[in-house]
């Protein structure tokens, strides 16, 4: 695909500024209000994952539940076609599992079981590390991108990295997905793909400004949108094979990586979005700061 726009992105980034900030807004009041829907790699507790030969209801898993000494409140239920999920608040001793295992196959002599147990501490450490691994990350682009380009350029490419990471935690939170470790990992990886497509329209716009008139915010907005442009037949080529990639793998994967999946379809839309309508008009609104400042005169020898 090629493509030849003659578009004002600035114009269309206002539109962009506006959608982000309600997206924002309400993302983090469903945070504020609801938190995340965290899997057992980041909440202590028991997660027994069930293949199954014939579907299984929650209801026929209530009374294997409460015979093994658990509250229902503590216990969420997910049953599926081929797959059941039980999520226990607290940590299943050896003895609540095997009894677990053995009235379960009464329901399903072919079951399998897989079984993770998290303990307090070790939930606590992941989901101190995987922030810890978000923010690091961020800290070294924006001091590549600095010592690269210039100031400006880093805090624009930072501004959409978390711009991007917030809107796929958002969107989990809103929706009650679950975050595990994948999902981490997702995060990461779209970290990595929405930098690489902003450096590359970053160094466009350098390119540009090397032989373009920078005397007033017009020519700068001229530089922005002709840089865009330019690169946009690359920017929508790339995000599509990657967006087609990861819906392939979450339609046919399977379900270790559905939620890694889900979160790379949303980041990669949000990642080509936001390095064309947050971090180039962002940068043209912090350069434009310095063109419109007066320049100094210079005092006359006496």
């Amino acid at each position: 695909m090629r493509f030849n726009w003659n578009f004002d992105y600035i114009k269309g980034s206002k539109i962009a500024y506006i959608f982000s900030i309600i997206l924002t807004v309400t993302g983090i009041v469903s945070i504020l209000a609801l938190g995340l829907n965290y899997a057992v790699d980041f909440r202590a507790g028991s997660n027994v994952d069930i293949t199954v030969s014939k579907a299984i209801t929650a209801e026929q898993i209530k009374p294997i539940v409460k015979d093994i000494g658990v509250d229902e409140g503590d216990v969420t239920i997910t049953p599926g076609a081929d797959r059941v999920n039980v999520r226990f608040s607290n940590e299943l001793d050896e003895t609540q599992e095997s009894k677990f295992k053995q009235e379960f196959t009464k329901l399903d002599a072919s079951a399998s079981y897989e079984v993770n147990t998290v303990d307090p501490e070790m939930a606590k450490e992941l989901e101190r590390n995987a922030i810890y691994a978000v923010l690091i990350a961020s800290i070294g682009i924006m001091i590549y991108v600095a010592i690269r380009f210039e100031w400006r350029f880093a805090l624009a490419a930072v501004v959409s990295l978390f711009h991007d990471a917030f809107v796929v935690i958002s969107v989990f939170s809103i929706f009650r997905l679950e975050v595990d470790l994948t999902f981490i990992t997702a995060v990461l990886t779209i970290v990595g793909f929405s930098i690489n497509d902003t450096i590359v329209i970053f160094d466009r716009i350098r390119e540009n400004l090397r032989f373009a008139k920078k005397t007033s915010k017009a020519d700068l907005r001229e530089v922005v949108n002709r840089s865009l442009s330019q690169t946009m037949t690359r920017s929508l080529n790339t995000t599509f094979t990657v967006f087609v990639a990861s819906l392939c793998l979450f339609i046919f994967g399977g379900e270790s990586i559905r939620m890694f999946s889900l979160a790379m379809v949303i980041g990669t839309l949000f990642g080509a979005y936001s390095s064309i309508f947050i971090a180039a008009p962002l940068w043209f609104t912090l350069k434009g700061k310095q063109v419109n400042k007066p320049k100094a005169v210079a005092k006359e020898s006496n």
